[in-house]
């Protein structure tokens, strides 16, 4: 048979193979089917990144003979975890988290939401604790993905959009974008978007659509302007030039005018999505003299909850007091930077909501903080 045939009597005595960079080889990935149907004992792991181009090249994909899961740089749990901090990890698992670790948590969190979850940064600054160690590595981690995007445009024009935007998105981290002269330059809406969609496909820079829904399942507006979603903050911090800035900061929530922490928690939310690509959706309304935006959106059930990210008193949160007023359901959550508590709240409009003030740290246990929070009796 094919696989025994190349394998010899070898492979016999191995239960595991591990194939890296297959996106090199689209023929390999092709014959992973042989290996489930030839030596089904044998367990089969393959990794490579932007494999959705290389399965363009891919004449007879194996299907139901492999399964996809999606890998995302380390969230704040797994981080704790490389980190050795087990005891504290522990503690953060815990809901609700006993008040006791709330500093301690958010003293670790602000370096995480510094360097971001690079497998390789974390590891290098977990052995020299010096940003300026770290320049390289989020040097060479950018241009590699840089070269390697590149490799799958098909001519010269996609080549130097893709680069534009590799090189220009980040400084649009607060805002949402238009695809027609991004970044300043000429290039037609067209051009733009089909360049955007390239990187979307890679996961490097994920478009992130709004929503005018308040009830599931929620449907991307794909008419109206997304935001912009980086595979790393650290990434981008590193690339706005703001990491040292952000070290001498109390609370993040100002950092780079206010985008960086809400970017974190996106990006920590789609890190919980290990089967699927699929990426969460901010509320908008968009009316005369009424218009409002919800940073995220988290489907429950049959609940869709508002989540803001900022910090302040609750009077301030005019966009969630909107959607509110709008929903059938008495439920709402900030992230911020202070500690978990719960509150009874109202909006201008005098409609009384129950109000889950949730720390930084948090944003990765946040269904189980629902689960907790929609049982309260506060």
């Amino acid at each position: 048979m094919f696989l025994q045939k190349i394998c010899n009597s070898a492979l016999i005595l191995l239960q595991f193979l591990f194939i890296d960079e297959i996106q090199e080889s689209p023929k390999a990935i092709q014959l992973l089917r042989y290996f489930y149907e030839e030596i089904p004992t044998l367990h089969v792991i393959s990794a490579g990144s932007l494999l959705e181009f290389a399965m363009q090249k891919v004449h007879s994909f194996p299907v139901g003979r492999v399964e996809f899961l999606y890998l995302h740089p380390l969230n704040f749990q797994e981080y704790l975890q490389a980190s050795g901090k087990h005891s504290l990890l522990e503690q953060l698992q815990q809901v609700p988290v006993k008040a006791f670790a709330h500093q301690t948590l958010m003293d670790v969190f602000h370096r995480y939401a510094i360097i971001g979850g690079m497998p390789e940064v974390v590891k290098t600054d977990i052995e020299k604790r010096s940003l300026s160690d770290l320049s390289i590595i989020y040097e060479s981690i950018w241009g590699t993905y840089k070269s390697d995007v590149e490799k799958y445009t098909s001519n010269d024009t996609e080549r130097k959009i893709i680069k534009h935007l590799m090189d220009t998105a980040p400084v649009y981290l607060d805002e949402r974008i238009k695809f027609q002269g991004f970044g300043n330059s000429s290039y037609r809406s067209r051009e733009v978007g089909e360049a955007f969609r390239t990187l979307n496909d890679a996961k490097i820079v994920r478009l992130i659509y709004p929503t005018t829904d308040m009830h599931p399942p929620l449907k991307s507006d794909l008419k109206k302007a997304p935001r912009l979603q980086f595979l790393d903050t650290g990434l981008v911090n590193h690339n706005l030039n703001i990491q040292a800035e952000m070290l001498a900061m109390d609370d993040l929530n100002s950092a780079y005018k206010g985008a960086v922490i809400p970017h974190l928690v996106t990006q920590e939310l789609i890190s919980l999505q290990s089967i699927s690509a699929h990426t969460p959706n901010f509320w908008v309304r968009e009316k005369a003299q009424s218009s409002a935006e919800v940073d995220l959106l988290y489907t429950y059930n049959k609940l869709v909850i508002p989540i803001e990210t900022k910090s302040g008193s609750t009077g301030s949160l005019k966009s969630l007091h909107q959607f509110i007023e709008a929903a059938d359901h008495p439920y709402a959550i900030r992230i911020y930077g202070g500690a978990l508590k719960t509150e009874r709240a109202v909006t201008p409009y005098k409609k009384p909501y129950l109000l889950l003030n949730l720390p930084y740290y948090a944003a990765t246990a946040l269904h189980q903080y629902i689960e907790w929070f929609v049982r309260q009796e506060i």
